[in-house]
This record gives structure tokens, C-alpha cells and sequence, in this order.
């Protein structure tokens, strides 16, 4: 069976280089499509909305090269909101198959408090952002949705703020938040995923 695209979103202050471990299983496991594209500036200067912006030119340009299939997207920690702001209001529940958000921030985290710029804020408990995305009622038509995420996690706080309302949930004991990524069970669980029928 043919796999479809696969794009991998960073997060904060990070570059695509964070997925080369899950990218270089996924092209060894036989995903032909696979894009991790960089979300510039990468430090939450600009606003979710911005970054979901970019996240639709570079799907949109994977539906370019594959015409014929929807988008897999994984997503991490900030770039995992990013795309939420993408599928749930710039029309990407069309063009996506499967999400998985690995650690996102999607009930806010606390440690947004610690950095002043306008993407940080709008990962706040209670921002007018977070408030907007998770009130829709139906937030992902007909996308498969996934979160992935550790109770362990320092970053997103509390850890449970990236559990997602009509989705999968499925917690990973890895100690630390970057680590989520590289982790052979994680990677692992994203390749079986993307692989269901």
C-alpha cells in the first residue's frame, strides 16, 4: 500500500533537526514523502496563527507532489498548537489524514509565563487562542487525531494539558520533554501508526 506525505513541525526554539532520528526510521521503514520543514522564526516571536501559516504552504505543497493523498502530520510541543490553528481554522482538516501531536501545549502551559513574546503567550492557560481551539464541538471532521505525551513532562504543566478532547491518547514514561521525539517507543508507535489502514 502506498504511504502518504508525512511533514514533522518542531517546536520552540528548535529546528527540523529535532526529528532527524523519527525522519531517518520513517524513510528506512519505506515513507517515500517525508518533509521536516522549519518553523521560521522558531522562537514564538510571531503569533500561532503566523506559524500556522506556514505549516498550510508546506502541506500544501506536499499535496503539490502528491496529488492524489492527504498529509500524515506529527507535530511537537509549540509546532503540535501550530498545527491545531491549522487544521481547525485554515482549512487543513481537508488536506489531512492523520495528526499526531506529540507533548503539545493544547490546555496552555505554565511555563509560558517565563517568556513575554506573542506566541508564548498564546500558549497561557486560558488565552484567547486556547480558549478559541477547544471550544469547537467538532474540532477535526474527518482527521485522525493522536496525542502523545508523558506525564513525566516539565515542559508542558501540567503534563496532562496535552491530552486532547475526541482524539487518541497515549502516555509515554519518558523523563524529559525533548526526549519524546527521539524515543525508540515513540517512533515507534508514530511508524505503526502512520501505517494503519
Amino acid at each position: 500500500m502506498e504511504k502518504n506525505p508525512v511533514l514533522l513541525v518542531h517546536g520552540i526554539d528548535d529546528t527540523n533537526a529535532r526529528f532527524r532520528r523519527m525522519k531517518a526510521a520513517l524513510l528506512v521503514k519505506g515513507f517515500p514523502n517525508v518533509y521536516a520543514m522549519d518553523i521560521v522564526p522558531p522562537n514564538a516571536s510571531i503569533s500561532v496563527e503566523a506559524m500556522g501559516q506556514q505549516i498550510d504552504e508546506a502541506v500544501r505543497s506536499l499535496c503539490q507532489d502528491a496529488p492524489d493523498q492527504k498529509v500524515d502530520i506529527v507535530a511537537f510541543s509549540m509546532g503540535a498548537l501550530a498545527v491545531r490553528y491549522f487544521l481547525q481554522r485554515l482549512g487543513g482538516r481537508m488536506l489531512v489524514r492523520r495528526f499526531i501531536s506529540i507533548c503539545g501545549p493544547h490546555r496552555g502551559t505554565l511555563t509560558a509565563y517565563f517568556r513575554p513574546s506573542i506566541g508564548v503567550k498564546q500558549m497561557r492557560p486560558g488565552s484567547a487562542l486556547i480558549r478559541d481551539l477547544n471550544t469547537e464541538m467538532d474540532p477535526w471532521g474527518g482527521v485522525e487525531v493522536y496525542s502523545f505525551w508523558s506525564p513525566l513532562d516539565l515542559m508542558i504543566i501540567p503534563a496532562t494539558s496535552a491530552l486532547l478532547s475526541q482524539a487518541q491518547n497515549h502516555a509515554f514514561t519518558v523523563p524529559l520533554h525533548p526526549w519524546m521525539v527521539s524515543d525508540e517507543r515513540v517512533i515507534k508507535a508514530v511508524m505503526q501508526t502512520l501505517e494503519k489502514d
